[in-house]
């Protein structure tokens, strides 16, 4: 091989490799960051002084003003609200349900079978509504004492999990050009439920849907607040869903036509698993938006998050306690909220 292929194919191979990451100390970073100009520094200084005041008067607030009495007195309200403190232990079961869920699930992600446990997942949902409710010949616990965080992780997980595949099947639907019907319902109903309010829809299901049942069927007022959020983000997802199935490439469903492999297969196995990968920040903004959402529940007498805050500040000696009470569930959204966006950051 003459000589100057060699230095080509070094060439070539050097271009292939990413850049070098150069290191920077953490003086450099600041004058690169910081400090690189005068109206940059000035802009620095101002909101370090900025930031300054204002965690002097947070802190100032937090241990010599802020009486926190109230978090301390109520604190398992917080959480489970009035569920029997005999039957705590059933809460307990569902973490240790939930924790073995998540870590099967990361080991599944390794293992490229995380298809496995989202199947499970609604099997896993209606384990937790059974043994929470009553199941196994347990004391039965009405839903009216399922308050606190417990509802609202139970209200946003089951309706997170039942929204999913109704998501993705309008969204699917909507692409079929070929059924003209099924693609006229799909499409209508997105649009109707994406031009209602998230509250007018909630407002129908529990106050509206039990006029119109007859006598006999009435559903409870949980089952009925869990199936507005379904069909309420049900719309949003697939839309979602449907950005990500128009950036797949039509050679991708040629080539799996070419393979043999009927419209069934092409979508579950080519189509839809690099559509929903591409769909991923756009579905975990709405998992998350689904979770603060849940905070609408409050209106109609079903004391989650929010609603037992409000019960807790509705009491004589505690009377004023906003700001302790609306920063510590507000501390309460923002863990669990940081703690998806990260989960689909990894997951994407």
């Amino acid at each position: 091989m003459p000589v100057g292929c060699h230095d080509q194919i070094a060439m070539i191979k050097s271009s292939a490799l990413p850049p070098a990451v150069v290191a920077l100390t953490l003086r450099q970073w600041l004058r690169k960051n910081l400090f690189s100009g005068p109206l940059n520094s000035l802009l620095t200084l101002g909101c370090l002084l900025l930031i300054a005041w204002g965690g002097g008067n947070l802190l100032h607030w937090s241990f010599g003003v802020a009486q926190w009495g109230v978090i301390q007195e109520n604190f398992p309200r917080f959480f489970v609200g009035r569920y029997p403190q005999d039957q705590w232990w059933r809460l307990g079961v569902l973490l240790v349900l939930i924790l073995g869920t998540v870590a099967t699930a990361l080991w599944a992600h390794q293992k490229r079978r995380l298809g496995s446990i989202l199947l499970a997942l609604p099997f896993i949902s209606a384990i937790a509504l059974w043994l929470i409710g009553g199941g196994l010949g347990l004391a039965t616990v009405p839903t009216s004492l399922w308050n606190g965080l417990l509802l609202t992780l139970l209200v946003s997980f089951s309706s997170t999990v039942l929204a999913f595949p109704l998501g993705v099947a309008l969204a699917v639907a909507r692409q079929r050009q070929e059924l003209p019907i099924l693609q006229l319902l799909s499409t209508g109903y997105i649009e109707l439920v994406r031009g209602l309010p998230l509250i007018g829809i909630l407002f129908m299901a529990q106050i509206m849907v039990p006029l119109v049942l007859p006598q006999g069927w009435q559903w409870d007022r949980l089952l009925r607040a869990i199936a507005g959020l379904v069909l309420f983000n049900a719309a949003y997802l697939a839309e979602n869903v449907r950005g990500g199935l128009q950036a797949i490439p039509k050679g991708q469903t040629e080539a799996a036509q070419s393979l043999g492999l009927n419209p069934l297969l092409t979508l579950g196995l080519v189509v839809l698993p690099q559509a929903l990968r591409i769909a991923i920040p756009a579905i975990a903004g709405q998992f998350i938006a689904l979770f603060k959402d849940t905070a609408l529940l409050s209106l109609f007498a079903l004391l989650e998050l929010t609603g037992i805050a409000r019960s807790v500040l509705a009491q004589p000696q505690f009377l004023g306690r906003y700001n302790e009470v609306y920063l510590f569930i507000g501390m309460i959204y923002w863990l669990f909220c940081f703690g998806l966006s990260r989960m689909s950051r990894r997951l994407e």
